[in-house]
């Protein structure tokens, strides 16, 4: 029986034209294939012509359920491929803990490189590349989002967050009020149509962003000293 193994498979972040070519050979040869939403992954696999493939879902309220099945499944000789709606697999997605089952149960994964919001933002932010820090979303409560904003200002490099549309105005406030000479960027809608990086302080971008409600998917960056 061949060995099953796991796949950890990035996908499009918003172009679909940057799915690489070792991706959707993965996606090919899989005999099942995680997704965070299998409708999204079907769409995905629709405008790849992969058709016949099985289909299981994969997210934050079924992982501790899921995970032992596709463990077992990998262990019978099948290969698993794993995807999240966007992006690397893992990163504010599910992932992590499919990860830590194949460690625990020696079974072999292989991660293959490919999109990410997170250095797509840092380098087209134009801050500080030579070191950085990711925290996945702002916190909700104010007094916490303000103390790991501050943190990011004292950081050496540049600290990067996803941020809601619904919530922008109101950490640029925050910002604003408290730290106002920070510099900062809004990376919204990358690789999509209407891609754009806003970059200036907290005052000036909260200015642009009143006038023009933010929407689509963001990160938020924010250099430090």
């Amino acid at each position: 029986m061949p060995e099953g193994r796991v796949l950890l498979v990035p996908t499009p972040i918003g172009n679909l034209g940057d799915i690489t070519r070792r991706a959707v050979e993965a996606l090919e040869k899989a005999d099942r294939i995680a997704c965070e939403d299998t409708r999204h992954t079907s769409k995905l696999l629709s405008h790849l012509d992969i058709s016949g493939k099985t289909l299981v879902s994969l997210h934050e309220h079924n992982e501790v359920r899921r995970i032992p099945e596709l463990i077992a499944a990998a262990q019978s000789g099948e290969i698993i491929a794993a995807v999240s709606d966007a992006g690397m697999p893992g990163v504010s997605d599910p992932g992590y803990r499919l990860v830590q089952a194949c460690l625990e149960a020696d079974v072999h994964f292989e991660v293959l490189p490919g999109p990410s919001a997170v250095l797509t933002a840092l380098v087209g932010s134009g801050l500080p590349v030579h070191a950085f820090h990711f925290h996945g979303f702002l916190p909700v409560k104010k007094g916490k989002r303000l103390k790991m904003m501050q943190a990011a200002t004292e950081a050496d490099g540049t600290t990067l967050f996803f941020e809601s549309p619904h919530r922008l105005l109101s950490t640029l406030e925050l910002l604003a009020e408290n730290l106002p000479d920070a510099r900062c960027c809004v990376a919204r809608e990358l690789t999509k149509k209407f891609e754009t990086f806003h970059r200036g302080t907290a005052p000036e971008l909260l200015e642009h962003f009143r006038a023009h409600p933010p929407k689509g998917e963001i990160v938020f960056l924010i250099a430090g000293a």
